[in-house]
């Protein structure tokens, strides 16, 4: 199942998004690394639920683009200093551009 946040408006989620919110980068990558050797050719990573809209928001990422955001993640998590994730994303980093 995919991480689910809940924002009042969607501009309050693009504003996350900008900042690159350590919640949802690490939504990404438990998502990316549970799912580096499945066959699906989009995979869910996350739920947004607008409260302002009434509306949820499904978020894919398709597995072409996983090593480019894997590699975005990484510094995020090197700024909070998740260091033991940051070698799992090392290390699949690693795997994809080895496929």
């Amino acid at each position: 199942m995919a991480h689910s946040i809940t924002v009042n408006t969607q501009e309050e989620f693009e504003e996350l998004m900008k900042e690159n919110n350590f919640e949802i980068s690490s939504a990404i990558v438990k998502t990316i690394l549970g799912n580096l050797k499945g066959r699906k050719k989009h995979v869910h990573i996350l739920e947004i639920n607008v409260l302002e809209e009434q509306t949820v928001y499904d978020i894919t990422i398709n597995r072409k683009d996983m090593l480019e955001s894997l590699e975005k993640n990484l510094k995020i998590h090197e700024e909070h200093e998740a260091y033991e994730v940051c070698s799992k994303i090392v290390e699949a980093i690693e795997y994809l551009k080895s496929k």
